[in-house]
């Protein structure tokens, strides 16, 4: 089962949703890196289940401890370990489906695959796991900060209300004002009342993440199987319920002519710039030094409070319901997921290229 993410600055994670704890092994941090505790925690608290009535209702305070690779507040250059203690389990909300397909879950495959499963919570396959990442990627963004990275990460869609005003245009510290992490005030208040209603209607909703990366610096990224683009889509993918990945115009570039879509190279002062930006900040696979810009799709959350037909373990017909504190939209807590893995990708490749000395 990998559970292994980079090549220089690299991740392992561990635990079950249900478990005692889960965590992280965070490999080639460079020594002397200023690890500040309260941002990890803070990115966190904004993925933590609880925070708000439009997300799950299971309350963990994901309190981070830290427990190797860190000495008098620096990086040592060794393995940094972190991990959350699991405090609010209720495992018996499970117990129904211990024999039992969920619909479009992770149950059947896992099954299959593995001869057995974790049925409480999902176990590994279970969202939980992305608070490891979060917490590796917080790290990642202190590092990042460093060279002038920034990753801004905001909800841009929930169902069928889609937020149409390009990134430039808008102030997105806007997000962290309000629940549902949308930049726009009035259309952030038209999410979070369809998400309600949603979850009054016992019932979930999908909706899109998009993410900003600026000050990137030129060069990031390998030719050929290693492009940038690709281990940014990589990454996103491999985040519980996304379907979709796209970066730059990415499918509204099949209705424009290429004469419209170059963007044409200019010189301002020492630096060489583009006109327009359709290619997202990657060319060839390289980051060009414009912003990176992507969208993620996030599928309606698998588990609903109505009854469904599916198949137990022995193949026979089965009606099943969600039971328990689950998500009625994830895209609220996932987007300091989707920073987190930016960061990493990022993070992985800057070291590729460099030898740093903090």
């Amino acid at each position: 089962m990998s559970s292994t993410y980079g090549k220089i600055f690299k991740i392992s994670t561990f635990g079950e949703s249900h478990g005692k704890a889960v965590g992280v092994v965070l490999e080639g941090c460079p020594a002397g890196l200023e690890i500040d505790e309260a941002k990890i925690q803070l990115d966190l608290d904004r993925r933590r289940p609880g925070q708000s009535h439009i997300v799950t209702q299971r309350q963990e305070g994901d309190s981070i401890q830290i427990v190797s690779g860190v000495f008098e507040g620096k990086a040592t250059g060794s393995p940094i370990a972190m991990f959350v203690w699991n405090e609010d389990q209720r495992s018996k909300d499970y117990s129904h489906i211990a024999t039992s397909f969920r619909p479009s879950h992770a149950d059947y495959t896992y099954s299959e695959k593995y001869g057995m499963r974790d049925y409480r919570g999902g176990g590994r396959s279970s969202a939980r796991e992305t608070l490891a990442r979060v917490a590796a990627g917080a790290i990642a963004k202190i590092f990042l900060e460093k060279i002038g990275v920034n990753i801004k990460a905001y909800v841009s869609q929930v169902g069928s209300l889609k937020l149409e005003t390009p990134f430039q245009e808008l102030n997105l510290d806007l997000a962290e004002e309000n629940i549902v992490r949308c930049p726009d005030p009035l259309m952030a208040e038209k999410m979070i009342e369809f998400i309600d209603e949603t979850r009054k209607n016992r019932d979930t909703v999908g909706g899109v993440v998009s993410c900003v990366v600026t000050g990137c610096p030129v060069g990031l990224g390998e030719p050929v199987f290693d492009k940038l683009h690709a281990e940014l889509g990589k990454a996103m993918l491999s985040i519980n319920a996304v379907k979709g990945f796209e970066y730059g115009s990415g499918f509204d570039g099949v209705a424009m002519f290429g004469s419209q879509h170059n963007d044409i190279f200019v010189k301002e002062g020492n630096m060489v710039k583009t006109v327009t930006n359709h290619s997202g900040g990657i060319q060839g696979g390289i980051s060009n030094g414009e912003d990176i810009y992507f969208r993620v799709a996030f599928k309606p959350v698998a588990t609903i409070m109505t009854d469904q037909l599916s198949l137990n373990e022995a193949g026979e017909s089965i009606t099943v319901s969600g039971k328990g504190r689950h998500d009625p939209c994830v895209v609220p807590r996932a987007v300091p997921i989707v920073e987190a893995m930016t960061a990493l990708v990022l993070a992985d490749f800057y070291l590729r290229n460099k030898v740093v000395k903090l």
